[in-house]
């Protein structure tokens, strides 16, 4: 029988979200295979996720400098093998992963299995189904490698404590804390700001609120609702990423759009209340281990061919407003039940 591999390295290049669903799944591997040594290539930018997990090292992949085109795929590759890895983990299985296997001819690899015949019947209304998550897709690679993970009772790292910068950033009070991420990538995920304005003044009413997003337009968007609401923060262009993970581990709850953000607080154990307009969480991109009921859904008797597609990139005529269907109040009163929850 072959012997489990030693050292792997973890593909996951982009983008923001897929790469912080890796890390509860990284984090269930190393504290079940405590030998085990990790090696995950990935962007520079996303170097601080991995930052509480032990035996996981970051090799910064520079997709757009020295490690550009094949023969950057090939330099990289001769910089990986210095590593001694025996195996490899493809968690992102593009055209680039598959490049840099090439060069590894010999060593041992498994790649993620996208599922994209199933994504595509339930896509075109063909299935309705809840498909399997990208997390169990990630386990099951290193399934393959030899390495059962229990993602059942995950253990989270404790809250991190706030540096002055930060305290300074935000506030200083003991409201409960509720993160708010307004953006997403595409129209079609992303709730109306003037919907979202009504939440924010309602709930900064009793809690403290705290804005994240980036790029220059959500900065200024984010200002603007700091400006205008009391016990409203906006951290967007004032920390660094780390210090971002540092404030998201003190929330007490998390709103967020089908988006990178909502992968980030439920990889720090935080619970996240998602907004879903022309996607849907039977795709498998639900954030890990929240409670089904923190989905706050667009209304599908109104907008029956939901999900429009995987990434929310493309919908039917009419459907970019179908985020519309979840009111403010919804959200608000998710809020208070999950706070009051919480006091129980």
């Amino acid at each position: 029988m072959q012997k489990p591999p030693k050292h792997i390295l973890v593909i996951r290049l982009s983008a923001m979200g897929d790469v912080a669903m890796i890390v509860p799944v990284l984090r269930a591997l190393t504290q079940q295979y405590p030998g085990i040594k990790i090696t995950v290539l990935t962007r520079k930018f996303f170097t601080p996720f991995f930052r509480d997990l032990e035996n996981v090292q970051v090799f910064h992949a520079d997709v757009k400098g020295k490690h550009k085109g094949v023969l950057g795929l090939y330099k990289l590759s001769r910089e990986l093998k210095t590593l001694r890895i025996d195996a490899i983990a493809d968690l992102h299985n593009v055209l680039r992963s598959n490049i840099l296997k090439f060069f590894f001819s010999g060593t041992k690899h498994i790649q993620i299995d996208k599922g994209r015949a199933e994504k595509k019947a339930l896509t075109s209304g063909k299935q309705f189904r809840q498909l399997k998550s990208t997390h169990q897709r990630y386990a099951e690679v290193f399934e393959q490698l030899g390495f059962k993970i229990n993602l059942l009772n995950p253990v989270f790292p404790k809250p991190y404590p706030l540096s002055d910068k930060i305290l300074d950033s935000i506030t200083r009070d003991n409201k409960k804390r509720i993160g708010i991420a307004p953006f997403a990538a595409f129209k079609g995920k992303a709730y109306p700001l003037e919907l979202m304005e009504q939440v924010i003044k309602e709930l900064s009413k009793t809690y403290s609120v705290l804005l994240f997003g980036g790029g220059q337009k959500e900065i200024e968007t984010l200002h603007n609702f700091e400006a205008e609401f009391e016990n409203v923060h906006s951290v967007a262009g004032k920390l660094s990423l780390d210090e971002e993970l540092d404030v998201i581990s003190n929330l007490d709850v998390m709103i967020s759009m089908d988006s990178g953000n909502a992968h980030i607080a439920a990889m720090l154990g935080i619970e996240v209340i998602t907004l879903w307009g022309v996607t849907h969480p039977f795709a498998g991109f639900y954030p890990f281990n929240q409670n089904k009921e923190n989905a706050l859904l667009a209304h599908r008797n109104l907008f029956p061919q939901i999900p429009t597609s995987i990434y929310g990139n493309t919908f039917p005529k009419g459907y970019q407003d179908a985020i519309r269907s979840i009111t403010p109040q919804d959200i608000i009163t998710k809020v208070e039940y999950i706070i009051q929850k919480s006091l129980t």
